[in-house]
C-alpha cells in the first residue's frame, strides 16, 4: 500500500475519533476514489503515491467546478461545502505553482523541446504535463502555452 494511502487511512481515523465530520467523509470519498482507480479494469492493481495523487487532483478539481455550478445557481451552501472539502484535499496535494513559476517552466520547456509555433501546442502539452502533474490547474497551462506560443 503506498504511503499517501496509509496516510489518509489514518487521517480518517483520527477524524473519526475527533468527531471531523467534514475531514471524514471527504477522506471516505477519496479513499472510495482511490480503490474504484485501484480495482478498474481487467487486474486489481495497487496504486502508487503519484497515482493516488493523481486520484485526489481530479477529485480536488470535481469539488472546485462543482462550487462554481452551485455558485452559478445560487446554492451558496452547498458551494461552500464543495470548497472546504477540496480544503481538505489540498492537504495531500502538492503546492500550486504560482504564475510566475507556471510562466518560467512554461518558457523552459517550450524552449527545450523546440516548440515555437502555436499549431504545436499539443505536442508541447504532452511534455509540459508530467511536470506540473498535480501543481496546477490544466487550462491555466494550456493557457499559458497558448499565450507563450503565440508571443513567440
Amino acid at each position: 500500500m503506498s504511503s499517501l494511502n496509509e496516510r489518509l487511512r489514518a487521517d480518517m481515523t483520527a477524524a473519526m475519533k475527533a468527531k471531523d465530520g467534514l475531514t471524514r467523509d471527504t477522506l471516505r470519498m477519496a479513499l472510495t476514489a482511490v480503490r474504484t482507480a485501484e480495482t478498474s479494469g481487467t487486474t486489481a492493481t495497487e496504486l502508487s503515491d503519484d497515482e493516488v495523487l493523481a486520484v485526489l487532483t481530479k477529485e480536488a478539481k470535481k469539488r472546485r467546478e462543482a462550487a462554481e455550478a452551485f455558485d452559478g445557481a445560487g446554492r451558496t451552501e452547498s458551494a461552500q461545502r464543495e470548497r472546504d472539502e477540496a480544503k481538505v484535499l489540498a492537504r495531500y496535494l502538492p503546492a500550486e505553482l504560482s504564475d510566475a513559476d507556471l510562466t518560467e517552466l512554461v518558457a523552459a520547456e517550450l524552449a527545450a523541446g523546440g516548440f515555437t509555433e502555436p499549431r504545436q501546442m499539443g505536442q508541447a502539452m504532452k511534455q509540459i504535463q508530467p511536470k506540473v502533474a498535480g501543481r496546477a490547474d490544466g487550462k491555466r497551462v494550456a493557457a499559458e502555452v497558448k499565450r507563450q506560443l503565440a508571443a513567440g
